[in-house]
C-alpha cells in the first residue's frame, strides 16, 4: 500500500546498515545495501567507491523507491505483503521476489507483477502469503552457492527474515479493511484474462 512505502524503506535501510565490502558477498561493495552498479544507475553514472561511501539517506530512499518498491508495485499490494515482497526484492531482485509472490498465489510465475497477480493477492489471505513467501525466501537463501553463503551470513539473514515476517504480519493487523482497490483489481484481471494480458 502507498501508505507503507516510507515505513518499508526505513525498515529496509535499518537492515542494510552502512558501508560494507565483505569478500564473501557476491554483490561486492555496498552502502546502505546499494551496490556501486545500482548507485551508478540511479545517482551518478560515473560514481566511484568514494561516492558510494558518501551516499546519503535521501539518495538511498530514491534508489529503493525506484529500483525496488515501484518495480514490485508496492503501492498496489496489500498491506504487509508489500513490505515482504519489497524487502525480498532488495536482497534477491524484483523479478525473483515477484516469482515467489506468484508461486505463493498459484498464478503464472513470469517475474512481473501485473493486474492478475495484484488481484490474486486481494483474493488470498495476506498472512498466509507472508508466511509462505518468507519461508520460501529462507529456503532459497540456504541453497545459494550450495549453502556456502548461509554458513557466513545465515544468522543475520535469519534474523532479518524473521523481523520482516513479524513486521509484515503486524501491518496486516493495522491495515484498513476491506482493501480499497480489491474490486477494481478483480475487474481488471477479469478483462485481461478474457483478452490476454500480463499476470
Amino acid at each position: 500500500m502507498k501508505r507503507n512505502a516510507d515505513l518499508s524503506i526505513r525498515k529496509i535501510l535499518a537492515h542494510e546498515g552502512g558501508y560494507v565490502n565483505h569478500p564473501s558477498d557476491p554483490g561486492g561493495a555496498t552502502n546502505k545495501g546499494i551496490t556501486i552498479a545500482t548507485f551508478r544507475s540511479h545517482i551518478k553514472r560515473n560514481g566511484t567507491i568514494a561516492d558510494l561511501k558518501a551516499l546519503t539517506v535521501q539518495q538511498a530512499v530514491v534508489v529503493y523507491k525506484a529500483q525496488y518498491w515501484d518495480k514490485v508495485r508496492g503501492d498496489e499490494l496489500p498491506s504487509g505483503v508489500d513490505y515482504t515482497v519489497a524487502d525480498f526484492a532488495v536482497n534477491s531482485g524484483p523479478s525473483r521476489a515477484a516469482k515467489y509472490l506468484q508461486k505463493a498465489l498459484g498464478v503464472t510465475q513470469d517475474g512481473s507483477i501485473g493486474p492478475n497477480t495484484i488481484a490474486a493477492t486481494y483474493a488470498a489471505d495476506p498472512k498466509t502469503i507472508i508466511r509462505k513467501i518468507n519461508a520460501d525466501r529462507l529456503a532459497f537463501m540456504k541453497r545459494i552457492k550450495g549453502g556456502e553463503l548461509w554458513e557466513t551470513f545465515g544468522r543475520g539473514w535469519q534474523r532479518r527474515v524473521d523481523a520482516v515476517r513479524s513486521t509484515s504480519l503486524a501491518l496486516v493487523d493495522a491495515a484498513p479493511t476491506p482493501a480499497p482497490d480489491a474490486e477494481r483489481h478483480w475487474l481488471v484481471a477479469l478483462i485481461l484474462s478474457l483478452f490476454g494480458g500480463k499476470t
